[in-house]
């Protein structure tokens, strides 16, 4: 807990930069990733940061040392190559658009290792440090750099807002885009341009081969929180910004610990856990409600027995036992006891000394259950020219689905009818 609060107070220079370089690389490399994700192209960042390698080996080549206006220019120029490269293969060959990527990707990738390995042999003292450019070294981050870094967040957050409408326009539809008279062509080049700084800023803290996790994560992690795309950009930066500063602690707590790496597996951890844990669309809270459904389904099967063991003699009220229930439906033993005492605890069944009997609230329920099920009977047949003895299992399936507002629109549809088309009738009130 020391070791938090020494971290937090930034009494450090090199911590408070580390810490807010780090920062503003993911969260503004975030919020750009949010419109890689939405144009359906996140391979794109991996292909932008494996084609960098190359730029940064020609700028050392021409400035003859590590100066970081060179490097940053050969990267950028380069990285943009290997997007426009992409789009004229996929627009000039049969060839598709992952199998493009993975060429252009292998192609500048294996040039700057070549390059890179010569540079190494040429005998210049100043390529030391020149291969940290493969996994980043934010640890080295400076003064300089926080000001760099600084200025393209700025840049980057302020075309996000004054773009962001048309930025989500064209991620999901180009071509209206195009009929409303917006220059989506250049749109595109400033949103692409936009992609390619983040990601030549961000290889000096986290590296060639892991700014492309930097770029997307975030972005993904941020989509099951939110379906709009302003919730997803706020989120995407957010979670790039909490990366920035796990990962600047972790380096902080323990020196030998890198920080570029430390930045992607928070933000992984982030992406994992609202897989998960997300409400509207994580693994464990849609299982969750799997199984709701589920008992759901299987309680209403129950009273809808109920509902027909009463129907031939008009006794809504009397007990049922066992045997009955499972003359309609086979269940075993255990199975049917925890769903009797389940509809017990949920007032819609009363235990009695002989069996059990539905309650005036398991009446309405039952009721209304049965009613869905005859009415659909009765649309698929009148509507859909469905014979009667194949609309049962459909029905039985959207009786526990159909809302009270589809419920009523059904029945005036279907005129109040009276009976289904296996000439049951279909309750409308408690009989």
């Amino acid at each position: 807990m020391n070791t938090l609060f020494e971290f937090l107070s930034f009494t450090d220079p090199n911590v408070r930069y580390v810490t807010f370089g780090a920062m503003l690389l993911t969260g503004s490399a975030a919020m750009m990733g949010t419109y890689t994700l939405l144009n359906k192209k996140a391979l794109i960042g991996d292909a932008i940061a494996h084609a960098v390698l190359p730029g940064v080996c020609l700028g050392f080549i021409l400035a003859g040392n590590k100066d970081p206006l060179w490097i940053l220019l050969g990267a950028f120029i380069t990285g943009a190559l290997s997007v426009y490269l992409i789009d004229f293969i996929v627009q000039h060959s049969r060839i598709k658009e992952d199998t493009a990527i993975a060429l252009v990707l292998s192609v500048f990738f294996g040039a700057g290792v070549v390059m890179l390995t010569a540079i190494q042999k040429s005998g210049n003292a100043a390529q030391s440090g020149l291969d940290q450019f493969l996994f980043g070294r934010a640890a080295a981050i400076n003064r300089h750099d926080l000001l760099v870094f600084g200025i393209t967040a700025a840049l980057i957050i302020t075309s996000v807002i004054l773009f962001n409408r048309i930025f989500a326009l064209i991620a999901f539809d180009s071509d209206y885009a195009c009929t409303l008279g917006f220059p989506v062509k250049f749109i595109q080049f400033v949103q692409t341009s936009l992609i390619v700084l983040a990601v030549v800023v961000g290889i000096q803290a986290v590296g060639v081969v892991l700014m492309a996790a930097v770029l997307i994560t975030p972005a993904a992690a941020a989509r099951y929180w939110s379906d709009s795309v302003k919730g997803t950009l706020i989120i995407a930066g957010g979670t790039g910004l909490f990366s920035g500063l796990a990962g600047a602690f972790v380096s902080y707590a323990a020196p030998s610990m890198p920080t570029g790496p430390w930045i992607v597996v928070a933000a992984s951890f982030i992406a994992f856990l609202s897989m998960f844990v997300s409400p509207r669309k994580g693994i464990l809270i849609r299982h969750i409600r799997q199984q709701r459904l589920r008992k759901t389904v299987a309680d209403e099967n129950l009273l809808k027995i109920f509902y027909q063991l009463a129907e031939s003699d008009n006794s809504f009220f009397d007990e049922r036992v066992r045997k009955d229930i499972s003359g309609k439906r086979p269940l075993s033993t255990p199975h049917l006891s925890r769903r009797l005492n389940r509809l017990e605890r949920q007032g819609y069944l009363e235990k009695t000394e002989k069996g059990w009997r539905l309650t005036e609230a398991g009446l309405m329920r039952a009721q209304r259950i049965v009613k869905i099920h005859r009415l659909w009977e009765l649309y698929l047949t009148t509507y859909m020219n469905i014979a009667p003895d194949h609309v049962h299992d459909d029905a039985d399936t959207i009786e526990h689905l159909l809302t009270p507002e589809l419920e009523q629109e059904l029945e005036k549809q279907l005129g109040y009818p009276k009976s289904d088309p296996h000439r049951s009738q279909i309750p409308y009130r408690k009989s």
